[in-house]
C-alpha cells in the first residue's frame, strides 16, 4: 500500500467510524497495512455459525479446533472443560485464539442453554441413532455446532438438550474422524452454506465490528507502547 492508498484508506475507515478521534492515538501506531489486513478479515467475521466443545482434552485437539473456527471466520468459541484444563498448543494455534473470542462455561447443560436463549439452535456430532448428515442441518438459523471428548463424544445431557445429532458421511471402513477434522469439514459446509443463505444477517453489525476492530487494534500493539498509550488515554 503506498503512502496514497494509506490515505485514501484511512479517510474511508474514518467515514465508517471504525477509526475514531479518540482512538487516534492508538490507530496512528499500527501500519496501514495492518489495519488493512485486520478490517478485511472482519468484514468476514460471523456469529452465525459457532462451536462449542465439550471435554476435549488433548491440547493438540483444543488447538485445532481453534485454528479451523478462526480460519473459517468465526468469532465464538464456546469451552465446557472435562479431565484435563484448557490449554490449547500455541504451536497448532499460530496465535489464532487470539483473535477468537473464547468463552468458558461450567458444563455443557449452562453452555447449550445460554446459546438457546441468544437464539441459536444446537447440533452435536454424534453416530447414533436418528443423527443426520452433515448436509441436512438447516442454516436458516443461527447454528452452534457441538463436538464431544476424543473417546466418549458428546455426553448423554448434550444429546438431550441439543435440536439435532448430525455425521459426516464416510465410505471407507474407519467409522469416525479426529475431532479437530471433524470440526474443519464440519464448518467448511456449514460456513458455505449459512454465508448464501443468511446474506448480510451473517456478518456481524456495525457496533460489534467497531468493538471488536478497537479489540484487535488494542491487541496488535506491543505491551510496552499498549501499557504506555492506555496510561496517556486515561489522562485525557
Amino acid at each position: 500500500m503506498d503512502e496514497k492508498e494509506a490515505k485514501a484508506f484511512i479517510e474511508q475507515m474514518q467515514q465508517e467510524g471504525l477509526l475514531t478521534e479518540e482512538m487516534r492515538p492508538v490507530w496512528q501506531m499500527i501500519m496501514p497495512d495492518r489495519l488493512k489486513r485486520m478490517y478485511d478479515v472482519l468484514n468476514e467475521r460471523t456469529r452465525y455459525i459457532t462451536i462449542i466443545t465439550e471435554a476435549v482434552d488433548d491440547p493438540h485437539n483444543q488447538a485445532a479446533v481453534l485454528r479451523s473456527a478462526e480460519a473459517f471466520g468465526l468469532q465464538d468459541v464456546y469451552v465446557v472443560t472435562g479431565s484435563a484444563p484448557f490449554q490449547p498448543n500455541p504451536f497448532v494455534t499460530r496465535n489464532a485464539d487470539k483473535w477468537l473470542t473464547v468463552q468458558q462455561k461450567k458444563d455443557i447443560q449452562t453452555a447449550i442453554h445460554q446459546l438457546k436463549e441468544s437464539g441459536y439452535q444446537v447440533f452435536a456430532s454424534y453416530l447414533g441413532e436418528g443423527t443426520i448428515p452433515l448436509q441436512a442441518i438447516d442454516v436458516s438459523r443461527p447454528t452452534a455446532l457441538l463436538f464431544g471428548n476424543e473417546h466418549r463424544g458428546v455426553s448423554d445431557d448434550a444429546i438431550r438438550l441439543a435440536d439435532g445429532t448430525f455425521m459426516i458421511p464416510m465410505h471407507g471402513f474407519v467409522q469416525s474422524f479426529n475431532i479437530s477434522v471433524a470440526a474443519a469439514l464440519t464448518l467448511y459446509d456449514v460456513t458455505e452454506r449459512a454465508r448464501q443463505y443468511a446474506k448480510e444477517a451473517y456478518y456481524l453489525p456495525f457496533a460489534e465490528k467497531k468493538a471488536l476492530y478497537e479489540q484487535w487494534m488494542w491487541q496488535t500493539l506491543q505491551p510496552r507502547l499498549r501499557r504506555m498509550l492506555e496510561i496517556r488515554l486515561q489522562k485525557s
